[in-house]
């Protein structure tokens, strides 16, 4: 390969890497505690399942709400969901939920 189709190469990647980190969504504070169980980008360990996708934004604010108020089961979820606040929480929602 040529030098100037290795620069050529390299100029796409690099494009192509900027573009993404363009587009990517910045990780709340919150959500570092959540990696903890549930995975560094919320996809589940073990049997702790996934958090990422798998629900929309007012799906995924109203479980955490229902953690939060003792009104949905859980282990241990109910004692943390208390640990956020309003904000924190609609912020989880927008970063873990499901692109609609």
């Amino acid at each position: 390969m040529s030098s100037r189709s290795r620069w050529a190469v390299g100029a796409v990647l690099a494009a192509a890497l900027a573009g993404a980190a363009a587009n990517a969504q910045p990780v709340p504070p919150a959500a570092h505690g959540c990696s903890g169980c549930h995975g560094p980008a919320g996809e589940g360990v073990g049997t702790i399942p996934p958090i990422a996708r798998t629900m929309g934004v007012a799906d995924f604010d109203a479980a955490m709400r229902q953690f939060r108020a003792d009104q949905r089961p859980a282990t241990i979820m109910n004692r943390i969901a208390r640990g956020f606040t309003d904000a924190e929480l609609a912020q989880l929602s927008a970063y873990f939920a499901r692109k609609e």
